[in-house]
């Protein structure tokens, strides 16, 4: 058995992305299946090296991973040829700038999104990478949600015939921190830390419609910020700067229309903590997290609207869950097995930096829509 050892320096691992889906679930869960199996005499086995700015947290971490080592020195780190890829789970807006210097030391790179603050430092980083000839990949995990996997075999089966829009309801009721302790760091509401749910979720909603439904070609977008004041880890209140919620309609290429609400200010009355709604001229779907509803035409009723009646029909009845046809794997995993695959034997990945520039670039015409209370075009980027 031929074994490739990949080095990958990641950084941000204490934080609670990059610990729980990008360490535990992803990293380390491929070393402890053996790694990534190429072929019956052929595996990629990652090796992480830890890097944060906090050692106490580094050493639980290391201990709870079989001993990985760790640092906070980034800069030693990175100088360290027995590691060739860089990681980067750390806050918004320390991410590009660590990329960079990555870059510079010749390291692949594979970042969570967003991969910056703006839409220029973006691009700069993809030109950068290019330059330099790394190989890089951005997060966008929910391509591999067994959910969304489901709408992408209904619409590769022809399902839907053709599509005519797309409705996604995301969020949940994050907590002050005051009387309950909130589920999400404090900087994600503050913008000067790179907070906004804008600038996060319309990254998500960017992969998501140019990979399953069509290319975003303008948005229309209200923010709010709808609790103004929270308290934060030490149990210090503090006001709210950036948006908590966004109402956000998109047109996509071949005329389908989309839209979506993000919001940590919800209480879920629904499938999942996110739903897709899609609807066809032959039938309709539903995704959640992981699983999938159809109605199709032939079993589509036919309600009369009579609002001094109760309904006569019960309208979840009418809708079949799509079956379980394979095992699905954490979704973050199988896209980084597919990077580092990418990485050690040249297999395509399209999910790169340019890929993430569209993200910022969506999030960025979407607050500039809701600057300007007005439809905002999508410019092609390559």
């Amino acid at each position: 058995m031929t074994t490739h050892t990949v080095g990958i320096v990641m950084n941000g691992v204490t934080g609670r992305m990059g610990l729980n889906q990008h360490l535990r679930r992803s990293i380390h869960a491929i070393v402890q299946q053996g790694g990534v199996r190429v072929s019956e005499s052929e595996t990629i086995m990652p090796r992480a090296l830890l890097v944060g700015r906090n050692p106490a947290k580094l050493e639980a971490i290391s201990a709870e991973c079989d001993g990985l080592p760790w640092t906070t020195d980034l800069d030693a780190a990175l100088g360290d040829r027995e590691y060739s890829i860089y990681f980067d789970a750390q806050t918004t807006d320390r991410r590009a700038d660590a990329i960079r210097q990555a870059i510079a030391a010749g390291k692949h790179v594979y970042c969570e999104k967003p991969v910056a603050a703006s839409l220029e430092s973006a691009l700069d980083l993809w030109k950068l990478a290019e330059k330099a000839g790394v190989k890089h990949g951005v997060v966008q995990d929910k391509l591999w949600l067994p959910g969304l996997l489901k709408l992408e075999s209904l619409k590769q089966s022809g399902f839907f015939g053709r599509i005519l829009s797309v409705r996604g309801e995301f969020g949940y009721w994050v907590f002050e921190g005051d009387t309950v302790a909130a589920q999400r760091p404090s900087w994600n509401y503050r913008k000067e830390d790179g907070g906004g749910i804008i600038l996060d979720m319309l990254c998500h909603w960017r992969y998501v419609l140019d990979n399953l439904f069509g290319a975003v070609k303008a948005v229309s977008c209200l923010g709010a910020t709808h609790i103004p004041r929270r308290w934060d880890e030490a149990g210090q209140p503090y006001d709210c700067t950036a948006e908590d919620a966004a109402y956000a309609t998109f047109e996509l290429e071949g005329g389908i229309v989309a839209h979506f609400n993000s919001s940590w200010c919800v209480r879920v009355r629904r499938d999942d903590l996110l739903t897709i709604q899609v609807e066809g001229a032959k039938g309709s779907a539903v995704a959640g997290l992981r699983h999938c509803w159809i109605q199709p035409y032939g079993e589509t009723p036919r309600p009369v609207w009579n609002p001094d009646i109760e309904s006569p029909l019960n309208y979840f009845d009418g809708w079949r869950k799509v079956q379980e046809a394979e095992t699905f794997d954490n979704a973050f995993k199988r896209q980084w097995e597919l990077f580092l695959r990418h990485v050690v034997k040249g297999d395509p990945f399209r999910w790169g930096l340019l890929e993430g520039a569209k993200g910022v670039q969506l999030a960025e015409k979407g607050l500039e829509s809701w600057r300007k209370r007005a439809w905002v075009k999508i410019p092609d980027l390559a």
